[in-house]
């Protein structure tokens, strides 16, 4: 990927405008609601948003805090990105929810201002990501990707829907389908020589092919006829991708073709989030 990967005239506006309609989600909420649990094992809609404050935080250069909770003992820390999420979350499990959602908009302010200063330069430039060593701009269309997952966990969890589709969904799930052929041939174990073609439908409709021969990549037009076919609406392979549900809970509503074995493994190894 190259800097113009990365626009910044692209990215900000529709980070800016994720921050706000996560604000008009959040803006429902109240009393035991904050307490309702999401998709996210452990996390309620306050925890999602703590975690959310704690990211905009390290971007403003705001410290993580202390807790006395060994967070790396949780069940569902795998990793040290997790267990600095966990800090900010055990840090305000004791707020109350209409305080907590007041810390994300003063974070959020901040981010509003320190985005609106920034140029074409600044995004371009190096930056440590949740992805590795990337740029800064990279690490900006990561965050609308994730801002945007959560407000679907956020969705999902209080039975507020929405159209998936649209410019921030498109921006945010780059990240996801530019995981397709580490999902298909790496974790998913496509064998050399599958032809895989993935059909979603709904918001995010798109067809994508990929062959695998050394390695996976996606192709304009397959070399041959698919070996396996796997059709499924783009919100559940939003949540497969995004670990959000089970595969083995949701394989009735995915349509297979040609080698099914392949086909199935790949669908239950599509999660690949932290």
């Amino acid at each position: 990927m190259s800097a113009a990967d990365f626009p910044v005239d692209t990215i900000r506006p529709l980070l800016l405008e994720q921050f706000a309609v996560l604000d008009d989600v959040l803006a429902g909420v109240d009393g035991d609601r904050w307490f309702t649990p999401t998709a996210l094992p452990g996390w309620t809609v306050k925890d999602v948003v703590a975690h959310l404050i704690g990211t905009e935080s390290l971007l403003e250069g705001i410290d993580a805090p202390h807790v006395d909770v060994d967070v790396h003992t949780l069940g569902h820390v795998r990793n040290e990105i997790g267990a600095f999420n966990e800090l900010w979350v055990e840090h305000l499990r004791g707020t109350p929810g209409a305080a907590v959602l007041t810390r994300f908009r003063d974070i959020v302010a901040r981010r509003r201002t320190t985005l609106g200063a920034m140029t074409q330069d600044d995004f371009d430039a190096p930056a440590d990501t949740p992805v590795g060593r990337a740029t800064y701009g990279r690490f900006m269309r990561i965050r609308v990707f994730d801002c945007w997952m959560h407000e679907l966990d956020l969705r999902d969890a209080l039975g507020v829907p929405t159209d998936e589709g649209g410019p921030r969904a498109e921006l945010a799930t780059a990240e996801m389908f530019g995981a397709v052929p580490f999902v298909v041939g790496k974790l998913g174990k496509a064998p050399a020589g599958a032809r895989i073609t993935l059909t979603l439908t709904g918001p995010l409709a798109r067809t994508i092919h990929l062959e695998v021969d050394g390695r996976t990549r996606v192709v304009d037009e397959p070399s041959g006829p698919a070996t396996t076919t796997i059709s499924m609406e783009s919100g559940l392979f939003v949540r497969l991708a995004g670990g959000r549900v089970r595969a083995v809970d949701r394989l009735g509503d995915v349509t297979f073709g040609g080698d099914e074995t392949v086909g199935r493994r790949i669908v239950e190894h599509l999660a690949f989030t932290i």
